[in-house]
């Protein structure tokens, strides 16, 4: 598959995810089609078991769809080797997980440094120090992270995954395991890295606060997309539509 669309990150064409066969099959997502724009905020939001977990898996390449195709970055995944696609995800693809994922033998800047390194590549002088100052840890450099707090914790996943500039970042509930105020300075620094660095985001929440940030918040059930509010919407315009996705 060839993305024509200009300006695409990632494009999803009638992509299906079956587990399980037979009677024991479940199908979590069911023919969707998703295009995100490049340099834009996209969340995802839907009741529980609704797909979205799987949708961000299949869409970084994390898991292979049963039917359809995906690209990230013009590239389509279908046919890539193991070998081909782990490469594709070290060098386009970045992540920020609810659990932080940090090495805690390494310090703040080694976590940092971690997917240049594995990717062969020497940090340039001061560029991991300067990504830790983009997210307010210069003088954290040296901590590892039973040093750090939650939100500081949160905030090393999010520069390990943007120092290398990737052409998405995948967030699965990346406030999920923070309190009110480590929540909002994450997502302030989401959205910034949006406006500044016209990076890409797709991030899954239940949250409709966290879901305002976004450009568009697409919504899920059964497997299939229920529809979309462009944004900026507000908290309130988000929880409303997610109840009634609830009451379905």
């Amino acid at each position: 598959m060839t993305i024509t669309s200009i300006g695409t990150a990632v494009e999803l064409r009638a992509v299906s995810r079956i587990y399980g066969t037979g009677s024991a099959a479940v199908t979590a997502l069911d023919a969707v089609d998703v295009r995100i724009p490049a340099a834009t905020f996209t969340a995802v939001m839907g009741p529980s078991g609704s797909g979205k977990s799987t949708l961000l898996h299949c869409a970084a390449g994390l898991d292979r769809v049963t039917s359809g195709d995906v690209a990230i970055d013009g590239v389509a995944l279908r046919g890539l080797s193991e070998k081909a696609l782990t490469r594709l995800r070290r060098e386009r693809v970045g992540f920020v997980f609810q659990a932080f994922n940090l090495i805690p033998a390494l310090s703040a800047e080694q976590n940092v440094a971690l997917p240049m390194r594995l990717a062969g590549r020497r940090p340039a002088p001061g560029e991991v120090r300067a990504m830790l100052a983009e997210v307010g840890l210069a003088d954290r450099a040296g901590h590892r992270p039973s040093e750090l707090s939650g939100g500081q914790q949160q905030r090393v996943a999010i520069a390990r995954a943007l120092v290398t500039r990737p052409a998405v970042l995948f967030a699965d509930e990346p406030t999920g395991a923070l309190d009110t105020a480590a929540s909002r300075e994450v997502l302030r620094l989401l959205r910034l890295a949006v406006d500044r660095y016209a990076q890409t985001i797709v991030m899954v929440t239940h949250d409709p606060y966290a879901a305002a940030h976004a450009d568009r918040v697409l919504f899920l059930a059964d497997g299939r997309v229920a529809g979309e509010l462009p944004g900026p919407s507000g908290a309130s315009e988000i929880a409303v539509r997610m109840a009634r996705l609830e009451e379905r």
